[in-house]
């Protein structure tokens, strides 16, 4: 498991008021065991276990994933997938975001002969150098051979064997890179880390996410969903748009406090004893989570109005 640190300017005004930050529950390595197979349809379904949950779609020329887990899970991804579906390539990938337990199969997948698509922005942070301080995170550049093959800035669509399949980004919330995928004739959306289940949502500043982005992003996808829909998020089982509704939720309330903690002068101690008495126990510590919100609140003060 990751070590988790904050920021230094972070850490002092945590330690000072007492607080300890959680260890990361979704970013966190998870422990190895066998993949799991769960069918959402004749067509579709979810791999559970490789790391993050693998979405595919099973057209009549091949296959399309949704992530494809981490490294180390990527020979048993691809064993899995050919057992089930003997004789159909994997044709695409879509990574919902640049970490590694989205891209971590890309090498695999594009060895045998699939497309990786992913925002240009996912692109560019796996080919880069960098760090996530608030998760201890030395982030080297990917290998070539790993990076996505087809990139985008905005939304768009393909076909797979006639199925239509649909694809959106949605700026700068858990990332500045952060997409989904819609099968409307299956009524599913594979969202990544949009949502988080069970959880807190990480709203990654140090790669361009943010509370508001987060906002915004679960209300355009309950735009998009109805009352049937079926959202499959980077951890956990298979959604209905009330989860969506209860992040939402979650998300106005915390971005309104950071910003009257802002306006009031307070620090990161204020804004959590204001905030978090009211959060749900059954998502775990709060503690990183309102300081990635109050932190990456900084740089969007405009935005939030009335603080410059």
């Amino acid at each position: 498991m990751h070590t988790i640190v904050s920021r230094r300017d972070l850490l002092i005004g945590a330690a000072s008021a007492g607080l300890a930050l959680p260890a990361v529950r979704s970013l966190a390595q998870p422990e190895a065991r066998a993949l799991e197979l769960v069918e959402l349809g004749e067509r579709i379904a979810v791999v559970r276990g490789a790391g993050a949950n693998v979405t595919v779609l099973a057209a009549n020329d091949g296959l399309l994933l949704v992530d494809g887990g981490r490294a180390e899970h990527a020979d048993a991804l691809v064993a899995l997938l050919r057992d089930r579906w003997p004789g159909k390539p994997i044709r695409d990938v879509f990574n919902t975001s640049w970490r590694p337990e989205h891209t971590g199969a890309n090498k695999a997948l594009r060895a045998a002969g699939a497309r990786i698509h992913a925002h240009e922005n996912t692109k560019l942070w796996m080919g880069a150098r960098f760090k996530v301080e608030w998760q201890g995170l030395a982030h080297e550049p990917a290998p070539a051979e790993a990076l996505p093959t087809d990139t985008f800035y905005e939304s768009g669509q393909l076909e797979l064997g006639g199925i239509e399949v649909r694809y959106g980004h949605l700026k700068r919330a858990h990332t500045d890179g952060d997409v989904y995928v819609h099968f409307p004739a299956e009524n599913v959306f594979a969202v990544g880390d949009l949502l988080a289940v069970d959880a807190y949502p990480l709203p990654d500043y140090e790669t361009g996410g943010w509370i508001g982005g987060m906002v915004d992003a679960t209300a355009a996808l309950l735009d998009a969903t109805d009352a049937e829909s079926r959202i499959v998020p980077a951890e956990g089982a298979v959604q209905s748009r009330r989860a969506l509704d209860a992040q939402l939720e979650l998300c106005k309330g915390v971005m309104a406090q950071a910003a009257a903690t802002y306006r009031a002068g307070g620090t990161l101690a204020d804004y959590v004893a204001a905030a978090a008495p009211g959060l749900d126990p059954g998502r775990g510590d709060p503690t990183l989570f309102l300081t990635l919100v109050y932190d990456g609140g900084y740089y969007h003060s405009r935005e939030l109005g009335g603080i410059v």
